[in-house]
């Protein structure tokens, strides 16, 4: 192959293996512990010479990524967030073509029914966490994806800006649904990643039950608050809430009331709720 012309260059770019699936059982008890996984690699650093001339001296196959990942898992997995560390910190530490790695873990939650029993509802919910390491600093989130939380009351939407174009009536009383994405960002380490996100989706859920909500933003912040009440080390919260719409269904062409009992469940277009709260600086 050869060089680039003059005039082009190289940009940002990185490489790695996605959808490494991982199922770790931890034995060392007869009451068995699971920790089913999703990993992703990204390795980035000195790789012009691969997509400038197909010299491939300085890649790591994505294979062997996947294996590394495999490896890793033989002595045990731990919590999300130390396992994307470690992996992160071995791609730069070992590899010296590669200066910045990010590895993501999606964490695929079972519900222990026995010592060696596990279910899995349909609810979608995934554990999330991520490592980039650039050989000095290791930078470590934690979140959830797809919390699917529902309020049946308790929550209004009035007052809001109008024009010639809104038919949206306001409301005193109506169903608050989402699927929540959540990330926070860690400025220290916590004591355990495990406890830490325990007390973090506690800490979300229970603000969103007890929130009574005037705006999706409102709820939005009260949920940040509390996550960065719970969990100090956290410095900032990250919230995706997508509004589940919930539209009363007309009973009266069948002769029928609807006193706040039937919905229709909507679909698509659905409002977009997306904000950050931070940790004042002292």
């Amino acid at each position: 192959m050869n060089a680039p012309e003059p005039g082009f260059t190289l940009g940002p770019n990185s490489y790695g293996k996605s959808g490494i699936r991982l199922v770790h059982v931890d034995r060392a008890t007869a009451r068995h512990a699971i920790r089913d996984l999703t990993v992703h690699t990204a390795l980035a650093g000195d790789l012009d010479a691969t997509h400038y001339t197909g010299d491939n001296a300085g890649v790591l196959p994505t294979d062997t990524q996947k294996n590394t990942v495999y490896a890793f898992a033989r002595d045990g997995v731990g919590a999300p967030e130390a396992f994307a560390e470690r992996l992160a910190r071995h791609f730069v530490d070992t590899t010296p073509s590669i200066t910045h790695a990010r590895v993501r873990v999606e964490e695929h939650p079972w519900t222990r029914i026995g010592d060696h029993s596990f279910a899995r509802g349909d609810g979608g919910e995934i554990r999330t966490a991520e490592a980039a390491y650039d050989g000095g600093t290791a930078a470590v989130t934690a979140g959830v994806r797809d919390l699917l939380l529902l309020n049946t009351t308790d929550s209004e939407f009035s007052g809001f800006l109008a024009d010639e174009y809104t038919t949206l009536p306001e409301t005193d009383d109506r169903i608050l649904a989402t699927a929540v994405t959540a990330t926070w960002a860690y400025a220290t380490v916590p004591a355990a990643y495990d406890t830490a996100f325990d007390a973090a989706r506690t800490a979300l859920a229970a603000a969103f039950a007890d929130t009574y909500s005037l705006s999706l933003q409102q709820t939005l912040y009260a949920v940040g608050e509390r996550i960065l009440k719970a969990v100090p080390e956290a410095r900032d919260v990250r919230l995706s809430l997508p509004n589940r719409h919930h539209y009363l269904v007309d009973l009266a062409p069948f002769g029928l009331d609807n006193p706040g009992a039937v919905f229709q469940a909507g679909d698509l277009p659905y409002g977009l709720i997306e904000g950050t709260v931070r940790r004042e600086a002292a």
